[in-house]
């Protein structure tokens, strides 16, 4: 994995941070994927409603279910990956065993994919020796223009530093592709690991230097000089971090858009030769270009005729361990895993070596996987059901929008507008991707992931100067996730998530509308958060509010900062409301928005309970059962630095404190837990 920080796609809002599963035998049966609807027994009904929402829909499970050591977090979510990474590896190993697969046919591709990639003895052989090309290449850097020819190559195959460049539409032209360039090379996850002065920083400096030197140990490198090498490269980052933008800020889209000239961008940054980099992408010709972060890119100017070459060299080096090294040496992989997912994220062992695989499958060639994946693991009843509900969401939001008694008439017209010109994209693409020309041997691990990673470069590098392709997908199918895209105003459900826990077609209603219908309303209501409310109908980054409707949204979000803030994980550790804000509008108005989408249709149906609990509050426990999780401190605290999502539990107890139908549903009244003063709630869309 390459842990390289870019400023990639920030505008794209999805439902849920990653996740990843526990083989069966570490974990039993999954209560909340097997009961039709609310799931009883994952609930502790000991404790009031009133008082802690969460633990009365969730504390049976969150007891029953510890973090397993092969995790940092455990959650509802898993239950539908454990079984797709069953299903999935079902797919692999078939194609691997099919002796007769034609020469460049799917099944060739993904079976000697997966040959390759469990072929550890292979691995083991080979050592470092796949990557010795690119070390043989930084080993020969001798100029700036010699770093820029080496920075083309790698980013087109998947290998970090530095920055990271792309094509995508223009976020204030949205007909048109353009090219974004910002700032990454970063190891550790965000800048402020770097910067801050708390234990907890500084600890992970210290066991990150330790990381690096014994990395470049085991790469072949001596003690002493591997040290050596792993204080450069801290100390070089250091300096890049400084000058990086922070999880908070890089929330603010209008700053990070700052078009020039690829003439003007080259006169500010003489020292880089961009043609040469931007040609060696396959980007010739460029008029302009989307600088994410100036400044970084005047401190690299700089940085390549004062940083010593050999300290760049040891900096290239480093990135290029890091990102190979799952696809090396079981020593390499296992470091890697130390440090990224034990000294970080508090994971206690690994996966076993087909869920890896799995992972890298999906992130690799996913799209090739899905072809087969979509046959077995998704109906069109599935789809047909979800349609409904998406239509049924949208029906609720166009009602709320009209009922709004703080927004101007006609800012009104334009919401409704965006809403009515949102498009959906339900299971899997239409197209699939062109794979013919790819190469995947049974005997090159490495090589494969270098190939699979120009395949994708190639695709992208493939948009610029072309008509907007409205068909792409940013999610495979297997992926339990769903997003939102102010670029193309749709909101995207792949087959994955349309399985329970979040949709059941055998559950009662008021249960999917509360679980997936919240979903729905969560990508719904991203085109009117803080960020995509930013952004037009037809996907431009352009201001379509009255000025005093903007300040009235503006007040209503700052009291959800507030009561996000006031969230306490520890004493020293706290939710970000800044950071999460986007998605905590979401939840929120997704909720509230899914609650009316029920409401509407009921049409007359029975008002009946079911195991004690009337429609309304099915809705609620249905919601706060989706968000069951449990995660170690490590988890927790990498989360809250550097997430848009809160932790689960405030995903649940946020929202519902905010919503006068939960306190109907449930009878909360003023001194209960659960309660805020009307004066305190956050009501927006």
């Amino acid at each position: 994995m390459n842990h390289s920080t870019t400023n990639y796609k920030i505008w794209v809002a999805a439902l849920a941070f990653a996740m990843a599963a526990c083989s069966p035998s570490e974990k039993k049966e999954e209560t909340a994927a097997t009961t039709k609807g609310v799931a009883l027994a994952n609930m502790d009904t000991t404790v009031s409603p009133r008082t802690d929402f969460y633990t009365f829909a969730n504390g049976g499970w969150v007891k029953n279910n510890p973090v397993p050591s092969t995790e940092s977090s455990w959650t509802s979510f898993h239950a539908i990956d454990e079984s797709n990474k069953t299903l999935l590896r079902s797919i692999l190993e078939e194609a691997a065993a099919d002796k007769n697969a034609a020469a460049g046919s799917v099944t060739q591709k993904v079976g000697d994919f997966y040959k390759a990639s469990m072929d550890t003895t292979l691995r083991e052989k080979l050592g470092i020796s796949p990557i010795q090309p690119q070390l043989d290449q930084i080993a020969a850097i001798k100029t700036p223009d010699d770093v820029m020819n080496w920075l083309a190559f790698a980013h087109s195959h998947g290998i970090g530093g530095l920055w990271g460049a792309y094509v995508e539409q223009d976020v204030k032209q949205s007909d048109r592709y353009i090219t974004y360039i910002g700032q990454g090379g970063l190891g550790l996850p965000e800048k402020d690991y770097y910067l801050n002065q708390d234990s907890e920083s500084k600890k992970y400096r210290a066991e990150y230097v330790k990381h690096i030197a014994k990395m470049f140990e085991l790469a072949g490198t001596d003690a002493k000089t591997a040290e050596a090498n792993a204080k450069t490269v801290l100390a070089f980052e250091t300096e890049l971090a400084k000058v990086s933008m922070g999880a908070v800020e890089l929330r603010d889209i209008e700053k990070q858009y700052n078009k020039k000239t690829f003439a003007d961008f080259k006169k500010s940054t003489p020292n880089l030769n961009w043609d040469a980099y931007f040609n060696g992408l396959g980007l010739k010709n460029l008029q302009e270009i989307v600088v994410a972060q100036p400044l970084f890119m005047e401190h690299l100017n700089k940085a390549v005729k004062t940083v010593p070459v050999a300290d760049l060299q040891t900096y290239l080096k480093w990135h290029l361990l890091d990102g190979a090294a799952n696809k090396l040496t079981a020593a390499l992989e296992k470091q890697n895993f130390y440090f990224y997912e034990t000294v970080l994220s508090g994971t206690k062992e690994m996966k076993p070596r087909w869920k890896r695989v799995i992972s890298s499958a999906n992130h690799q060639i996913g799209e090739l996987v899905a072809q087969e994946y979509v046959k077995r693991a998704f109906t069109p009843e599935s789809k047909k059901r979800v349609n409904e509900l998406v239509d049924n969401l949208t029906a609720a939001f166009k009602v709320r929008i009209e009922k709004l008694d703080w927004m101007s008439d006609s800012t009104k017209v334009k919401a409704q507008e965006k809403l009515a010109s949102f498009t959906r994209k339900l299971g899997y693409p239409d197209k699939w991707r062109d794979y013919s020309d790819l190469q995947i041997k049974p005997d090159a691990y490495w090589g494969n992931y270098l190939n699979t990673a120009y395949k994708e470069h190639e695709f992208q590098v493939a948009k610029w100067g072309k008509p907007i392709d409205r068909t792409e997908w940013g999610m495979t199918p297997q992926t339990v996730n769903a997003y939102y895209n102010p670029l193309l105003n749709e909101i995207v459900f792949p087959a994955a998530i349309m399985q329970p826990p979040f949709f059941d077609p055998q559950a009662d209603d008021a249960t999917n509308y509360g679980a997936i219908g919240a979903v729905i309303g969560h990508e719904l209501s991203h085109g009117f958060d803080d960020q995509g409310s930013q952004f037009d109908k037809d996907g431009n980054l352009k201001n379509w509010w009255n000025k005093s409707d903007n300040e009235k949204f503006k007040a209503k979000t700052a009291i959800l900062v507030k009561q996000f803030n006031d969230f306490k994980i520890s004493d020293s550790l706290h939710v970000n409301g800044e950071l999460t804000l986007g998605e905590n509008i979401a939840d929120l108005c997704g909720l509230t928005v899914a609650y009316e989408a029920y409401q509407l249709s009921l049409k007359g149906k029975e008002h009946k309970k079911i195991d004690g609990f009337t429609p309304e509050q099915r809705f609620f426990i249905g919601f706060a059962q989706v968000w069951a999780n449990n995660a170690t401190p490590e988890y927790l605290s990498q989360q809250v630095r550097t997430d848009p999502h809160s932790p689960g539990k405030f995903r649940v107890l946020g929202p519902l404190s905010n919503m006068k139908q939960f306190y109907d549903a449930f009878g909360v009244k003023e001194g209960d837990a659960m309660f805020k003063p009307e004066k305190d709630r956050a009501v927006i869309w």
